[in-house]
This record gives structure tokens, sequence and C-alpha cells, in this order.
């Protein structure tokens, strides 16, 4: 080396490879995707299993040495299918299933006699009230036709009572005061008057009714195309018309029928006036369903006889039929 050069210095780093860490992460790693998978398919058990078939999976991880978990694993079909576990072949009491079985019939049974006590106290419930509220609407009605004007006239023609039915009205005709022209559906007035003001007192009630025309025996005559049938249908029909013009809604008419001569009023006195009348019926509900629901119609024996003994309604009498009683009786 000559004098005054300087020396040349080579440094070499040397390398170093990375250390060895060790396989912990792998452990950490497997036990994280054995969770999520252990959590994905608690997912899709709760997702695809009904609520008895997980209460069935949960006794068994809470009771797994139960007698009923038998099986490969101590599986039991009969848990996860939420039946009657299966009994092992060696239980020790044969007769627990049995007895099981029968106490679970007698609970069945006693849990359904409850069910229809509760509902026919229901029922007889809702009939009780229905009956106060059509007591209560006759009240209201003999009241009307004690008050009103419109019904002096005809106040002894009208005659309430309460039958297997409902709450039936008749307005019955008199030998001087007939309710429609001879043979004829022409109403007279003070009929219609009275119907027309019966309409509002009817509508009090949810009820729906049924309006029937009666006559009496008297025909008209051999070859006669239009006979007692059509013309009470057509009295009925004409009630019907002067109800929904005094504001009674057409809704809640259930039936317009005529029964001819076939129901009359005095049996053995056929062609008797009275027996010539328009009955209104106030429905109890049973009977306006049962019509509605394709019933066949009202018996003519229901129309004419209450299953029940019905009080007859007091009144004072007028002066005039004080007199008119009197003169009766002499």
């Amino acid at each position: 080396m000559e004098k005054g050069a300087q020396p040349i210095i080579i440094i070499k780093k040397k390398g170093h490879g990375h250390g060895h860490h060790g396989g912990s992460w792998k452990v950490a790693l497997a036990d994280f995707m054995t969770a999520m998978m252990a959590f994905f398919m608690l997912m899709w058990l709760l997702g695809s299993t009904s609520k008895e078939e997980q209460k069935a999976i949960s006794g068994y991880f809470n009771n797994p040495g139960s007698e009923f978990a038998i099986g490969e694993g101590g599986a039991n079909p009969g848990l996860v299918s939420a039946e009657q576990p299966q009994a092992e072949a060696h239980s020790k009491d044969p007769q627990t299933e049995d007895k099981s079985d029968k106490d679970n019939a007698e609970e069945n049974t006693q849990t359904q006699t409850a069910e229809q006590v509760s509902e026919a106290k229901l029922k007889k419930e809702m009939e009780r009230i229905e009956k106060e509220q059509l007591e209560k609407l006759q009240e209201q009605v003999q009241e009307e036709i004690n008050n009103d004007p419109v019904f002096q006239q005809m106040k002894d023609q009208i005659l309430i009572d309460l039958t297997a039915l409902g709450l039936r009205i008749q307005i019955v005709d008199k030998d001087q005061r007939p309710g429609f022209d001879v043979g004829s559906a022409r109403m007279k007035p003070y009929i219609e008057e009275v119907l027309k003001a019966l309409a509002p007192l009817l509508d009090k009630v949810q009820n729906k009714i049924s309006v029937t025309g009666h006559t009496d025996s008297t025909s008209y005559g051999a070859g006669a195309t239009y006979t007692n049938w059509e013309l009470s249908a057509d009295r009925a029909n004409s009630a019907r018309r002067a109800l929904i013009q005094g504001g009674f809604p057409d809704a809640k008419v259930a039936t317009v029928q005529g029964m001819g001569s076939a129901a009359p009023l005095i049996a053995d006195k056929p062609d008797a006036p009275i027996n010539r009348r328009i009955a209104i019926i106030v429905l109890k509900k049973a009977v306006a369903d049962a019509l509605s629901n394709g019933g066949t119609g009202l018996d003519s024996n229901d129309l004419l006889k209450s299953t029940e003994p019905v009080e007859p309604v007091q009144r004072i009498m007028t002066p005039r039929e004080v007199d008119a009683a009197i003169d009766a009786k002499r």
C-alpha cells in the first residue's frame, strides 16, 4: 500500500432468517373454526326445528343420563319427534307409561269438559240477556200503545206476547175495523200509521224480524187462481213496506211469508175476523241465524204457542171500555 492512501474497509452484513414462532396459532384457528361451525349448526337447528323439538333436544342435553335417552349415541327418535319417548326394554316399572297415558287422557277430557261447560254458560248468559232485552222492548211497545194517540183507535186489536221464536206483535181484524180491504192487500190508513209508528220501536234492538200474513177460512171460490195463500203473502209484504217507510231497515227483515188460513188464532172459529191478522216477530238471534243459514222457515205452531208461560200485560181500561164490558155482561 502506498504511503498516504486510505485503507478500503469492506463491511459484510450477515443475514438473519425468520425465527421459528411455533404452532400455537394453528390451535387458536382450529378452536375458532370449531366454535364457528358449532354456532352455525346451532342457528340451523333453531331455524329448522319446531318449539316442541327444541324442548326435546334441550331436555336431552339437560339430562343425558335419562332412561329415555337410548339408542346409538344416546339418541331417541321419540325425543326428537316430540312424541312419547321409547322406554328401554329393561324398564323397572312397565306400568309407568300406561299410568302417564291415562293421566294425559284424563287431563284432556277434563279440558274438553271445561271448554264445553264454559261455552254452555256463555250461551245461556247470552240467551238470558236477549230475553231481558225482548221483555224490555215488550214493555216499551205496550207503554207506547197506551200513550201514543196513533195507537188509540187500534189498541184493542194489538196483541203482544213472548213465544219460542221471540217477541210477537199481532195486529188483528175486528168486525167493523178490518186491516185491509176485503179480498185485497190494500192496507187501511190506520193500520199503515200503526206500522210506521212501530218501526222505530222495533229498531231499538239488533234482532231481525219476520212478517207473516194470515187470513180466515173464507175462500175465493172454486177455480180461483188467486187464493188465501197469495193474499196472506201480499198482505205481509204490504206490512213490510209500511215498516220500511216508517224507518225500519230492510236488511233486518229476515222473512216475509203468507200462511193463508192454515194457522187460525181461534181454531174452532176459522172464519172469525180475529184470524185475519199480521204477525210481526222480533226473532231471537238463534232463530234468525238458522233462517239465514238455509233454514226451512217458521213453524206455524211456534207462531201461535209459547214454550214458556207468558204473563198477560196489564193496562188500565178506559171509561168507554169499562162501560162496554158492563153492557156485555148484561
